[in-house]
């Protein structure tokens, strides 16, 4: 896999937005012991895709939280993914519509989640109801890999697709 650099510092030139459709389908999470890692996150409450044993030494193990169109898979054996430092995956979001209720959610279930913080909201930025993109908790899995809830409840003008 490669990129091309496509404009120097200099460049003020700005592309259009492709329309090519492109998901965001899967997050590589790195982790030092797969099994650890998949009943953390099944206890998460998330669902198990697939556990997938290619050979001695090979597992793939795919996880989606809920309602979500993107999933996390870790394992072991595989080309990528045990080139990838345990613990060094930092600061993924997960958008959830009750900051509250998903953070009461996860201390149900053993999981160790920080008290939800409300950012000021910066001057300039178009008017969204209550603390929408504001309020965030932080977690991390047994590894490390850290995880930040976001409340988004009303999006930012410009973050919908046109279909």
């Amino acid at each position: 896999m490669s990129s091309t650099d496509v404009g120097g510092t200099s460049s003020t030139a700005t592309a259009e937005v492709s329309t090519i459709d492109m998901g965001l389908e899967v997050v590589t999470v790195p982790v030092s012991d797969v099994e650890r890692a998949k009943r953390f996150y099944q206890s998460l409450g998330w669902r198990k895709d697939v556990d997938l044993v290619l050979g001695e030494g090979v597992r793939l193990v795919q996880m989606t939280p809920p309602h979500s169109q993107c999933s996390i898979h870790f394992g072991e054996g595989v080309p990528g993914i045990d080139a990838m430092q345990p613990g060094s995956l930092q600061r993924v979001y997960l958008a959830v519509k009750d900051i509250d209720a998903a953070r009461a959610d996860l201390l149900s279930r053993g999981i160790d989640v920080s008290e939800v913080e409300e950012q000021p909201k910066p001057p300039g930025l178009p008017d969204v109801p209550g603390r929408s993109y504001f309020a965030y908790a932080s977690f991390s899995d047994p590894d490390g890999n850290g995880w930040v809830l976001q409340e988004v409840t009303t999006r930012l003008p410009g973050r919908e697709w046109d279909d």
